[in-house]
């Protein structure tokens, strides 16, 4: 601060020797007295005599340090001092504070989120989002997310919020072999934790799912029906399990249908049948999956019947032989097989 005053007197004459004393030695050398302009009104009454100029550089020295500081940088176009100006509460919250590289970036993921979406930041494969995040900016996310925030008050809402994307954790996207693809998540207390047909461990088997094991055991020789409902196992292998709608309410099928998650699960197809380096297996069982049909290009493996659900699994679904043709497939692209006893 000393050095930033003594040059502001500098520039009217060369100060005399005792001030010389006070001023750092790495200065520059003063310049010639010239005539100047007047001085701000801070500054005015200011004697030319040096001894005096001295008393007054002292004076201001030791009793208006913050004030002194803040003139001298502001004239030498440094930072604004810390001293915090008189703000109301409301502007003191506008204040911005200081960020590093990593906070700039989770400000940026926060930002690409709708809100609300605490799922989304917090539960989303970084692969996944990086591919899908364009569909986070666009109103129809926007409203889905004002939607489940609304439900969640009043309604039990399944999966659990942070299960809603587990399906993206086991696998990076680009390592996806097969998609099974289902409608909605289980809407009894404890079953859906994001993989369509699975049920978390130590939950009775649904039905759907028990007709699948039934097939994978007629259909595969060394498959043995398992005692879990837990199909993590298959996607650690990269196969995802999808539904078409993510969320439901407690006891309501299908009551999230058209809120928008039909279009997020579009955006998730459409993603993997351009992007896939390499040839896919798409399983669409029942009418609703089959219509996903235009959405795959030709270049997959599409394999279609009818639903396992009990009401329709007799009308196609048994025998349909889709998990052999599955790793027929695979076998033929040199990809690995998919183990379906790994559960």
């Amino acid at each position: 601060m000393q050095s930033q005053i003594t040059r502001f007197f500098k520039s009217k004459q060369t100060p005399s020797k005792g001030s010389q004393e006070n001023i750092n030695s790495n200065q520059e050398e003063s310049k010639p007295d010239t005539p100047t302009k007047k001085r701000p009104a801070e500054d005015e009454g200011v004697s030319q005599t040096p001894s005096k100029r001295k008393a007054i550089v002292d004076i201001e020295h030791a009793n208006t340090p913050i004030k002194s500081e803040t003139k001298a940088k502001q004239d030498d176009g440094a930072a604004t001092p810390k001293a915090k100006p008189n703000l109301t509460s409301s502007q003191e919250n506008k204040i911005v504070q200081p960020t590093t590289p990593l906070m700039d970036i989770n400000a940026l993921i926060r930002k690409k989120i709708s809100s609300g979406s605490s799922a989304l930041h917090e539960n989303i494969g970084k692969s996944w989002f990086r591919a899908l995040q364009g569909e986070f900016d666009k109103p129809y996310f926007k409203k889905l997310s004002d939607f489940l925030i609304q439900e969640r008050k009043t309604n039990i809402i399944y999966p659990p919020e942070e299960k809603v994307y587990s399906w993206t954790h086991f696998h990076e996207i680009r390592e996806t072999r097969v998609l099974i693809l289902g409608q909605d998540p289980y809407h009894g207390p404890g079953q859906a934790h994001g993989l369509s047909f699975s049920v978390q461990k130590g939950i009775r088997i649904p039905p759907s799912l028990i007709n699948i094991y039934k097939e994978l055991d007629s259909d595969i020789s060394d498959f043995k029906i398992p005692q879990s409902g837990d199909l993590t196992g298959w996607a650690r292998q990269g196969v995802l399990m999808l539904n078409t709608c993510l969320t439901v309410r407690k006891g309501q099928a299908f009551s999230h249908q058209n809120k928008g998650w039909e279009v997020f699960t579009d955006a998730v197809i459409s993603w993997l049948s351009k992007n896939i380096p390499h040839k896919m297996v798409f399983l669409l069982w029942g009418r609703p999956a089959q219509r996903k049909t235009n959405l795959i290009d030709k270049r997959h493996k599409i394999l279609t019947s009818a639903h396992p659900s009990p009401l329709s699994a007799h009308n196609g679904f048994f025998k349909c032989a889709h998990f052999s043709q599955t790793n027929k497939f695979l076998r033929e692209q040199k990809l690995p097989e998919i183990n379906w006893s790994a559960l």
